[in-house]
C-alpha cells in the first residue's frame, strides 16, 4: 500500500521517481480500510529534506499510512519558508486532540544545550507526556531520543571531546526482537552527534532493553516495552550524501571538522559515498510499522487506553 501525503509536498515527486508508492486524497478515500495515522514532529532546520527521508522509509511499508507533519508552535524555523510550513504543517497545539498509531520525533541541532535551556523544552515535555495517552508507539531519533529518554528515565547525555561522525559497524544484540527481524548480525549505521548516552545509565532503569550497539560509538537503539517507545540515537534515515553535506558545510564555513569515518571511498572527499545502510533502515521502519499494525486498536480513539 502507498503512503498518503499532500500532492504538492516537495517530497511527492522525489518519492515517485524512487519507486515509492504514493497516493492522492481521492484514491485514499476509495480504499475501504483504516490507514495508519503516523505523525512526524519535525525539529530539524531543513524540514523538507527530513520530510523526504522519513516519508521514504514510512512509505515503503505494504500498509496504507497517512503521514501528518507537525511542528513546535512557539519556535520559528530559520531554514524552511513560512509558506511551506503554513501549507503542510500543523502545530502540536492544533493536533493534540488527535490519536496517532505511530509518532516520530526527529533530532535537532541543539545537542550541546542543556535540555532546560532549550527555548521549547516546556512544550517538548508536554508533547512527550501527551504521547503516553495519544500515541500507540513512538520512534524517537537522535536528539529526540536523548530528550525522551532523559524525560522519561532521567538518563543524562554526555558531551563528546569531538563529534561522533561517520559510518560505524553496529551489533545486533537481540536477534529475536520484533524490531530487528531480518537484521544481519552486524551492520553499518551513520552517526552524527556531539553527545552520547551511556549503557550504565540505561541499565539502571530496569525497563529499557538495548537492541543495537557499536564498540566505538556505544548505544544505538533502545526499546521500552511498556511505553512502546524506541530510542534511535543515530541516523539510519540519512541519505547517501547527508554526511558529506554536513562535512562540506562545516569546511566551507571554517568550522573544525574531521572527515567522516568510513564514509568516502578511499577517504577521498572527491568521490561519491556509497549508501551501505539503506536496507537496514527500511527493515527497522518496516518492522516498527508492522508491529504498530499488529497491536494498535482498530478504533483509533481507543489508543492510550490499552497500556
Amino acid at each position: 500500500m502507498p503512503i498518503k501525503i499532500p500532492d504538492t509536498l516537495p517530497a511527492f515527486e522525489t518519492l515517485v521517481q524512487e519507486g515509492v508508492r504514493v497516493m492522492t486524497e481521492t484514491l485514499a478515500i476509495r480504499q475501504d480500510i483504516r490507514p495508519l495515522q503516523i505523525g512526524l514532529l519535525n525539529l530539524m532546520p531543513n524540514k523538507i529534506k527530513t520530510e523526504l527521508q522519513m516519508a521514504r522509509l514510512v512509505g515503503a511499508s505494504p500498509l496504507q499510512v497517512e503521514l501528518s507533519l507537525i511542528r513546535i508552535g512557539g519556535h520559528k524555523a530559520k531554514n524552511t519558508s513560512e509558506d511551506h510550513l503554513l501549507a503542510f504543517y500543523q502545530t502540536w497545539e492544533e493536533v493534540k486532540h488527535r490519536k496517532f498509531d505511530g509518532f516520530i520525533i526527529t533530532g535537532a541541532p541543539i545537542e550541546l544545550l542543556p535540555y532546560e535551556d532549550v527555548t521549547y523544552w516546556p512544550e517538548m515535555r508536554e508533547i512527550l507526556d501527551w504521547t503516553e495517552t495519544n500515541v500507540h508507539s513512538t520512534m524517537n531519533v537522535c536528539w529526540g531520543a536523548m530528550a525522551a529518554i532523559y524525560h522519561f528515565h532521567g538518563v543524562p547525555k554526555y558531551e563528546l571531546k569531538e563529534k561522533a561522525f561517520g559510518v560505524y559497524r553496529h551489533r545486533n544484540l537481540k536477534p529475536s526482537s520484533i524490531y530487528l527481524n531480518g537484521f544481519s548480525d552486524n551492520f553499518e549505521v551513520p552517526v552524527s552527534r556531539w553527545t552520547e548516552v551511556r549503557r550504565a545509565d540505561i541499565e539502571k532503569s530496569g525497563s529499557l532493553e538495548i537492541l543495537m550497539e557499536s564498540s566505538e560509538m556505544g548505544v544505538c537503539l533502545v526499546h521500552e516495552k511498556r511505553g512502546r517507545r524506541l530510542y534511535m540515537f543515530n541516523h539510519v534515515e540519512y541519505d547517501s550524501t547527508s554526511l558529506s553535506d554536513e562535512y562540506f558545510r562545516d569546511v566551507n564555513t571554517g568550522v573544525p571538522i574531521k572527515m567522516p569515518h568510513n564514509y568516502f571511498p578511499h577517504n577521498d572527499p572527491a568521490l561519491a559515498p556509497q549508501n551501505r545502510w539503506r536496507s537496514h533502515a527500511h527493515l527497522l521502519f518496516g518492522n516498527w510499522i508492522n508491529e504498530i499494525y499488529q497491536t494498535t486498536p482498530f478504533d483509533v480513539e481507543e489508543i492510550g487506553t490499552d497500556l
